[in-house]
């Protein structure tokens, strides 16, 4: 074990009395040998068990010379006293002992450690007792419960460590010696032989390491999309030699086997008319869903106008071609996609003609309806290849990416209340200019893993807090293994209750399909809590973006060369310290009260309207399905009309017809009645003739034709 420079145990003890309630635990007071059920900070339920074995790890048997050990073995002098205080408080209880007469500093220093915990609770000290060891010694209750009898020494992690390079899959990886004391001499273990024996006898915090895989692994490949659902990780399609995959393989994140799945495709989509073709791709975004893994956007052979989104529904092992409603962006590949509530934010990208792209979409997965956003502000400029996270549900970051020839490593920030683009100030080392890096999230930390520079690759794991804003390296790894690769993927899993960092693939001049885990100690929420908490003059409470578990004296130290942001304390007389402690304490927990009465009315008031705005979902739902069966309705009445109308039309015709043939037959009886009149005159004509011409004949002495034959 290293030992640490610190501090005056004095102000170990007074951050731990402030430090403490932040932390909710919740528990029962307890008697030695008592079962009672604790709440750890960072390793998830403990047990009084748990403590004891702490203890004993420690070199405390709870015998009644536990206080005339040499505390100082293996700890800093701050870490033992702090520990020798809370073990004699969760065993012992409150110092009620005089204050000791001899003139040993040793002696006056643990009486007076004790004595400052006050009347902190037996339990609030076992877990303090074991979230400090296990902050000191990450690895210490596999050892203790192998019964590890010789102390372990750990090279620092990331740090000094002799690293030997191996060359696996055309790619060299640095590989860290673990030294262990064995028979009194020191030898050498490798990681790999570590690893072989599975994650559980990893005990090392933010280190890459190699997992025992097994199964058939995927081709190698980068731009691909990767996922977890249930302790799975999927990995589907990506780049290979410039071709497009369209396979889908699984790691189960327990066994670390791999697995392809052969999945099937509808022949027709439930909302689609036409085949369905699920074509390879690259470039793509994977979403969990639900019970489906989503596939949004990405390059294809043949690329489609407009973002396409498929599913794959992991009960049935099929594929499908979602329908979606509203303006669809257009195609593109390169471009985030983030999970905001049940909507996906999907940003920049490059499309089918390589025009760089920086709009900004949503869609709403209940209704599968694209809305494109009008931000206000001055947006990234366009480009593909970037991170993008989303924290407090509200605030979506963007992080580096590239144009055509340019790397960013700028940090933009979009409001998507407000919708408004801003461009924040960063904190701490800010990283290099890099694209097709990858990054998840866990709680408010932001790790960010690989990329490149088109020279170069990204050697540094990084994380941001998405509270302060601040930047800090976790880990560091040579520029030619995968980890610094362009277009890896990066997901959050959890093993033995703990969440790990899985990264798979990418290219780095050769294509890779190796895994790496990174088991982070980032986790605490607690420095944002502390940023908008009021706390007494005596604890100065300042945006914090290092790692919560980190060495404890760094808790003290103010600045580190102006990079890193601490928690400081400071130090004024214990005397008056033990004074203002209690009071301090109160004023913190009466504070958190408040701000806890404060955020459950907040939570009561934002479920009521999630309450309120759901009924009126499903009361527009019932609308929309009523005015559905009424449009219906409507639609075959209408039918029914034109169906009517066309007989009618066609009877119509007929009758016209009908009335062209009468008038031609009255023409023609206008002409015969002419006709008939014509002669029946002329008839009349003649015989008038005939009459009047016998008369006038005999006058004129002109004789009727029949005249001779009277």
């Amino acid at each position: 074990m290293h030992a640490r420079r610190g501090r005056f145990p004095e102000t170990f003890v007074h951050f731990c009395i402030f430090y403490c309630p932040f932390k909710s635990w919740n528990g029962r007071s307890k008697k030695k040998g008592e079962m009672a059920t604790m709440e750890g900070a960072n390793s998830g339920q403990a047990y009084p068990e748990r403590f004891y074995a702490a203890a004993s790890f420690a070199g405390f048997d709870g015998s009644l010379d536990s206080n005339n050990k040499d505390i100082g073995s293996g700890f800093s002098n701050d870490v033992a006293l702090i520990l020798y205080a809370l073990y004699q408080q969760a065993t012992v209880g409150p110092c009620n002992v005089p204050k000791p007469s001899s003139w040993s500093p040793l002696e006056q220093s643990k009486w007076k450690s004790w004595q400052q915990l006050g009347n902190m609770v037996p339990t609030e000290a076992m877990r303090l007792f074991v979230k400090i060891l296990e902050e000191e010694e990450p690895g210490w209750y596999s050892r203790a419960s192998n019964s590890v009898s010789e102390p372990v020494i750990d090279v620092q992690m990331n740090h000094n460590s002799n690293v030997e390079p191996i060359i696996e899959n055309r790619n060299s990886f640095s590989e860290t010696k673990t030294i262990s004391a064995e028979n009194g001499s020191l030898v050498e273990t490798r990681d790999k032989d570590v690893v072989s024996e599975g994650l559980g006898s990893i005990v090392v915090y933010d280190k890459w390491i190699l997992p025992p895989i097994s199964g058939q692994r995927p081709k190698a490949r980068y731009q691909h999309g990767a996922a977890v659902v249930q302790d799975k990780m999927y990995i589907y399609g990506g780049n290979h030699n410039g071709r497009y995959l369209g396979d889908l393989h699984v790691l189960d994140l327990r066994n670390w086997t791999w697995s392809k799945i052969d999945a099937m495709i509808e022949p027709k989509s439930v909302e689609l008319s036409y085949p369905v073709n699920i074509a390879p791709c690259a470039g793509h975004s994977l979403i969990p869903w639900e019970n489906k893994l989503l596939s949004i956007a990405g390059h294809t052979k043949d690329p489609s106008e407009t973002i396409q989104l498929k599913a794959f529904d992991l009960q049935t092992g099929t594929w499908s071609m979602l329908n979606t409603y509203g303006n669809a962006p257009v195609s593109r590949g390169g471009q985030s996609v983030t999970l905001v509530g049940n909507t996906l934010v999907i940003f920049g990208g490059q499309d089918a003609k390589r025009t760089l792209l920086n709009d900004l979409h949503i869609l709403n997965l209940e209704t599968m309806t694209w809305d494109k956003i009008d931000a206000v502000g001055v947006p990234p400029l366009p480009r593909a290849d970037h991170a993008a996270a989303v924290h407090a549900e509200r605030y979506l970051l963007i992080f580096g990416g590239s144009s055509h020839a340019t790397c960013f490593s700028d940090l933009h920030v979009f409001d998507l209340q407000a919708m408004e683009w801003s461009r924040p100030t960063q904190q701490g080392e800010i990283p290099t200019p890099r694209a097709g890096h990858a990054g998840v999230t866990v709680g408010e930390n932001w790790f960010i893993v690989g990329g490149g520079d088109n020279r170069s690759g990204a050697s540094e794991t990084v994380v941001l807090n998405m509270s302060t804003l601040a930047w800090s390296v976790v880990a560091s790894v040579e520029e030619c293994v995968p980890l610094a690769s362009e277009g890896l993927s990066l997901v959050v899993g959890s093993f033995n209750g703990e969440d790990i960092l899985v990264s798979f693939g990418g290219y780095n001049g050769y294509y890779n399909n190796e895994v790496n885990v990174l088991k982070p100690s980032h986790k605490s929420t607690l420095q944002s809590k502390m940023m908008v908490t009021p706390v007494p003059d005596s604890v100065s409470a300042i945006p914090n973006a290092t790692n919560p578990t980190r060495d404890l004296e760094s808790e003290f130290e103010v600045g580190h060369e102006g990079k890193i942001r601490e928690i400081v304390m400071d130090n004024v007389d214990v005397g008056h310290q033990k004074i203002e402690g209690d009071e301090t304490t109160e004023s913190i927990i009466a504070t958190l009260k408040a701000e806890k009465k404060e955020l459950e009315a907040l939570l009561s008031k934002e479920k009521l309207q999630s309450l309120q705005l759901k009924q009126e979902l499903a009361e527009s739902k019932t609308q929309n399905t009523d005015l559905h069966k009424e449009l219906q309705s409507i639609r075959g009445q209408l039918a029914a009309e034109q169906s009517r109308c066309f007989k009618l039309e066609v009877d119509i015709a007929e009758h016209r017809q009908k009335l062209l043939s009468m008038e031609t037959l009255r023409k023609e009886l206008d002409l015969l009645q002419r006709q008939k009149a014509a002669s029946e005159q002329a008839a009349l004509n003649a015989k008038r003739r005939q009459g009047s011409g016998g008369v006038w004949g005999w006058i004129a002495g002109n004789p009727p034709e029949n005249a001779d034959n009277i």
